[in-house]
């Protein structure tokens, strides 16, 4: 399984290549990422897997930087996001935690609820 720290950026409004954003903090895979309108939030990840949420300003280009920690260490799981909050729900070995964020507001994520069961690797949406 490979890993990778690089972010690369489209223009939707245009075809094209995907172009160099910059960097994760780290090396990872299975990361889960949400954003709001001038925010991306990354979710944990493996390599090995860890509680790091990572962040980036969307308007300019650069690497990310570190926003706060999960509840716990979780890959493989769904992240998905409103105009305020960044929820994130699901992983590798099924946890049923629902955590969330203020993307604006940097610091930890806090316990959102839980899931009807154990669920690897879900799927999630944006508002």
């Amino acid at each position: 399984m490979g890993y990778s720290n690089v972010i690369d950026y489209v223009t939707i409004a245009s075809t094209g290549n995907a172009t160099d954003f910059g960097n994760l903090i780290a090396s990872k895979s299975f990361i889960a990422g949400c954003c709001d309108e001038t925010r991306a939030v990354f979710f944990g990840g493996t390599n090995p897997q860890v509680d790091t949420i990572q962040y980036l300003t969307i308007s300019t280009t650069g690497n990310a930087s570190d926003f706060g920690n999960m509840i716990t260490a979780k890959s493989a799981k769904a992240a998905m996001s409103g105009s305020t909050r960044g929820v994130t729900a699901g992983a590798d070995g099924g946890y049923e935690v629902i955590e969330y964020v203020t993307i604006q507001t940097l610091g930890n994520s806090a316990d959102f609820g839980d899931l009807t069961s154990n669920i690897s690797a879900p799927a999630g949406l944006a508002a």
